[in-house]
């Protein structure tokens, strides 16, 4: 196993890792909308995911993969209300490659943020 961590990426805000990688496959923590200094980004959901996707490319470089090398993803949502403005903000990032996905609505996210994603992505 071989743990991912960059500056570049908010630092993990517990005992985890920001990502592992193993057998060319790179597991990610979720990535909240926090700038890579610590920052909250407020806003709505577009703010925040547009961060959440920042950070999600910054792990996914360190670790020697990118958005097209997804191969799932799971969201995690305030409220399901945010899903169509969450959906054109990914949708923007992803283009045309569709990974499989998640998105589920849960009861509250570290620090009342909007919006967390993980990524599952082969390294090359």
């Amino acid at each position: 196993m071989k743990t991912v961590s960059t500056t570049n990426a908010p630092a993990a805000i517990g005992p985890y890792a920001q990502g592992i990688v193993v057998n060319g496959i790179f597991y990610s923590s979720g990535q909240i909308p926090l700038t890579a200094s610590g920052e909250l980004v407020e806003g709505d959901i577009v703010a925040q995911t547009n961060q959440v996707f920042e950070n999600l490319k910054a792990v996914l470089a360190e670790a020697g993969s990118s958005l097209e090398k997804v191969v799932k993803t799971t969201v995690f949502l305030g409220d399901m209300n945010d899903f169509g403005a969450m959906n054109e903000v990914y949708a923007s990032h992803f283009g045309d490659h569709k990974p499989a996905r998640s998105a589920v609505e849960v009861a509250r996210l570290p620090k009342d943020v909007k919006v967390e994603i993980e990524v599952i992505a082969v390294v090359e």
